[in-house]
């Protein structure tokens, strides 16, 4: 890096090493630089906003919670980057769902990404909802929910079976 100085791989995988070492405030220097670099990439904003939600959390002080509102942002340009992400919706269901209200936490909010995961894949958004509703001690929507995502999981399987023996098949 030295070297080259804006290299934007070298930088990511060192974000990477860092974030596999949980050294979250190495990361954050990392990835920072490359959302600098780019501002508009929904891999850097989601790295970003997920070593610092991390970080806030390791710190659990007045400087922690003071980073919870870039990591809500970070995390919402990246939605709004990427319509189809998926991984960054599950993140926002999680800090959502995770989140004391006081610092921006609902429930209602939560939901919202979840049914924006249920349109990109109904696995991930009956998990999602799942998720939220035994998160706020809502046991029985929480086992309706779950019930679904394990019924269009296996649905998935079925159809993607079916899928491969036709393939299989039409090869002979």
């Amino acid at each position: 890096l030295s070297k080259t100085p804006e290299d934007v791989v070298l930088i990511e995988l060192m974000g990477d090493a860092y974030g596999f070492q949980s050294q979250w405030s190495k990361a954050v220097v990392a990835y920072k630089s490359l959302l600098d670099l780019d501002p508009n990439s929904v891999t850097y904003h989601y790295k970003y906003a997920g070593v610092l939600g991390k970080l806030a959390k390791e710190e659990r002080k007045l400087s922690g919670i003071g980073q919870i509102s870039k990591v809500k942002a970070s995390f919402d340009k990246a939605a709004k980057l990427d319509p189809t992400h998926i991984n960054v919706r599950w993140a926002l269901v999680e800090l959502y769902t995770q989140l004391p209200s006081f610092l921006g936490g609902s429930y209602k909010k939560a939901l919202i990404y979840a049914n924006q995961l249920e349109q990109l894949s109904k696995p991930n958004g009956f998990l999602a909802k799942a998720y939220i509703f035994e998160s706020s001690s809502q046991d029985d929507s929480a086992n309706t929910f779950y019930k679904k995502g394990l019924e269009s999981i296996n649905e998935l399987e079925c159809f993607q079976s079916v899928l491969s023996h036709s393939t299989h098949l039409s090869m002979h």
